[in-house]
């Protein structure tokens, strides 16, 4: 059964920092793209970031240079770091693989003062 848990959100001030976790399993974590997702109230879902079996990653323009997509095999996690927040990140937060498809649950993000 796959799996796939989100963990690492919360409410940050702008201008502070995040690490989104993703704990997958029932999956060969090592073959497989992944990616996270965002969406916000009244807004489109957002590709943020992905990151292939390789190690190439690849950033929405509106998070590029304030977010880093990293993975780590040998624990079948995927992570988001994100620095310099500012409101307008404020979504959930999914972890997705690519193919076939597979979406957690969601974590949210609220930066907010």
């Amino acid at each position: 059964q796959v799996q796939l848990v989100e963990s690492g959100g919360g409410l940050v001030q702008p201008g502070g920092s995040l690490r989104l976790s993703c704990a997958a399993s029932g999956i060969i974590f090592s073959i497989n793209k992944m990616q996270w997702y965002r969406q916000a109230p009244g807004k489109e879902r957002e590709l943020v970031a992905s990151i292939g079996s390789g190690g190439v990653t690849n950033y929405a323009d509106s998070v590029k240079g304030r977010v880093t997509i990293s993975r780590d095999n040998a624990k079948k996690t995927v992570y988001l770091q994100m620095n310099s927040l500012k409101p307008e990140d404020t979504a959930v937060y999914y972890c997705t693989r690519q193919r076939p498809p597979y979406w957690g649950q969601g974590t949210q993000v609220t930066v907010s003062s």
